[in-house]
């Protein structure tokens, strides 16, 4: 089972994308905003494991989804891991703030259950 890393602040968010992306078989853990991702996501390596992707808001207290990006992708064996954008912002220099970042995608809320589906499937194989 392929796990996937949701950080939102919201709680509404990170249940909507763990219920629609449990029943498609993938582990989901959460994180409350950019500060809790990374603290999650050390832990998971501490553990020796890491997400096959991440899925991060931009606008959350304490870090936001850019600084968020941009702190994980200089993580040890972080890298290559796809992370997707999942916010309001739909503005195209928002866009490429976090293209430049490292994000691998941008999908904006509200989400249809089966597009986050269709995404994740694209970057992740069940």
């Amino acid at each position: 089972m392929k796990t996937v890393m949701i950080v939102d602040d919201s709680r509404t968010v990170r249940e909507a994308v763990k219920y629609t992306l449990g029943k498609e078989n993938f582990h989901v853990i959460e994180a409350e905003d950019g500060q809790h991702g990374l603290d999650v996501l050390a832990e998971q390596q501490r553990l020796g494991k890491r997400p096959a992707m991440i899925i991060s808001d931009i606008n959350m207290p304490r870090m936001d989804g850019i600084t968020f990006i941009t702190k994980v992708k200089k993580m040890p064996g972080m890298r290559f891991v796809p992370i997707l954008v999942l916010t309001t912002e739909s503005q195209q220099a928002m866009k490429m703030q976090g293209k430049e970042a490292g994000a691998a995608g941008w999908l904006v809320k509200p989400f249809q259950p089966e597009q986050l589906v269709q995404v994740v499937r694209k970057f992740v194989r069940a």
